[in-house]
């Protein structure tokens, strides 16, 4: 059976390069300036799998969204909070498509053992606030213009979300490319794919 979710591949990446390169060279949803190659957003899939999700939603052959969770700060006692990120097609969004990818990032994320996620958004931006917002998140602070695009400067929002409560000690933190190889993780793909 075919799933519209999956793990990012290798030859996903001119597709999610296409998705990301508006946001770099005319939008704020990323502070990045200069755009990125196809071969540099393979490696960043490859540099990320290991120990987080990079999910991808395909529909017919094509990846119309992508979603993925990465370390929120290099010290270790971080090690049980992500930062996740999503991004959907022009020609995809309001289908409820990053709805449902994102809830699988976050539902995998818990599976690995993290206790919060954290979404960075540059604000004003009414659609990304309420749509995390609507999932749980909660604001947690602005940076105060702290980004410089596009001929101004920006304020940064942090969302944060709790996966789950945080035990004393904390259990060691599932490495994606092991929660892969689970059953659960296969469970959640399929609870997904009979939510569409």
């Amino acid at each position: 059976m075919t799933y519209p979710i999956r793990i990012a591949r290798d030859d996903d990446a001119a597709a999610i390069h296409a998705i990301y390169a508006p946001h770099v060279t005319g939008g704020v949803a990323t502070f990045e300036t200069v755009l990125p190659d196809v071969e540099a957003m393979r490696e960043r899939i490859r540099a990320r799998l290991p120990q987080y999700p990079w999910l991808v939603w395909e529909e017919d052959g094509d990846v119309l969204a992508y979603a993925y969770a990465g370390r929120f700060r290099e010290r270790a006692a971080y090690d049980w909070i992500a930062e996740t990120s999503i991004y959907v097609a022009a020609g995809a969004q309001r289908r409820g498509i990053a709805r449902r990818l994102y809830a699988v990032l976050l539902d995998a994320l818990r599976l690995q053992g993290l206790n919060q996620a954290v979404g960075v958004i540059t604000v004003p931006n009414p659609v990304s606030v309420g749509f995390h917002e609507s999932l749980g998140f909660e604001p947690a602070g602005v940076w105060r213009q702290c980004g410089w695009k596009l001929g101004q400067w920006w304020d940064v929002g942090v969302w944060q979300k709790e996966l789950q409560p945080a035990a004393a000690p904390p259990p060691t933190v599932v490495p994606f490319a092991g929660l892969m190889q689970q059953p659960a993780w296969m469970a959640l793909v399929e609870r997904a794919a009979r939510a569409t």
